[in-house]
């Protein structure tokens, strides 16, 4: 393994890293399995189109040995706040995300919940949310990405555009919980039984994935797959290692 002897658990990306659009990166499904013979890992995702059990099937599907309790999504996160907080949320998700908060539906709605809601995006769904924060819900971003690599390998708008919106009409500021919150990923770190500084997260998203990592004390290894792009190397900040791909790691 190319990562140095201090690193004891291994964090990982999905989208990106292991596939694009709907296709594994080359020789990733190789490369989990020999990970995984040295490493514990988790696999991390902002996706809020997809509950764990979604994402697990289309990974599987793809041929990843990768099992459930191996995943922690950013809708798992959002729930067990909310949970812990007994609220529900006026959400701007897509429908199948929706109906993974059924159960919350009877509390009142202290928040307002943005996702990547995709066709969901629109003035009517935007100015409800917005109306509800003008009658005191505080704004929670399950994540605040500006882009993602879509389906058709192309970069589509992301939920963080319209967190900002809704910033900005509202006068608030939204709470983080996904990636790069330094409590999603201490979470992770603290599933595993390791310590942020024993742990490297692989990611494809420069200021999510890398500079979120290295925020929370755990270590960094950027891939050239899914979003990345070389001006990602001219922002100032700088990977622990870098790699063509996850499947270079080895």
């Amino acid at each position: 393994m190319m990562f140095d002897e201090s690193v004891k658990a291994v964090l990982c990306d999905i989208g990106g890293v292991l596939y694009v659009g709907e296709e594994p990166v080359e020789s990733a499904v190789a490369a989990i399995r020999e990970i995984k013979k040295h490493y514990p890992i988790r696999f991390l995702t902002n996706t809020t189109q997809k509950t764990s059990a979604q994402v697990v099937k289309k990974l599987q599907k793809m041929g990843f040995d990768i099992e459930s309790e191996e995943i922690i999504t950013a809708l798992d996160v959002t729930k067990m706040f909310l949970a812990k907080e007994k609220s529900s949320a006026e959400f701007l998700l897509t429908d199948d995300a929706l109906s993974f908060f059924n159960e919350l539906k009877y509390y009142d709605k202290k928040y307002v919940v943005v996702g990547d809601a995709q066709e969901n995006f629109n003035y009517k769904n935007l100015n409800r949310a917005f109306r509800k924060l003008m009658e005191g819900a505080s704004l929670l971003a399950i994540a605040k990405n500006r882009y993602f690599k879509d389906a058709d390998n192309e970069l589509s708008m992301d939920a963080g555009c319209f967190v900002s919106a809704l910033e900005y009409a509202s006068g608030q500021s939204a709470s983080l919980i996904g990636k790069p919150s330094k409590e999603f990923y201490h979470l992770a770190c603290a599933s595993l039984h390791v310590k942020p500084e024993k742990c490297v997260m692989i990611g494809d998203d420069i200021e999510s994935d890398i500079k979120g990592a290295q925020d929370a004390g755990i270590k960094a290894a950027l891939v050239k797959t899914g979003k990345f792009s070389k001006k990602d190397l001219s922002l100032g900040i700088k990977p622990d290692y870098l790699f063509d791909s996850v499947a270079s790691i080895l």
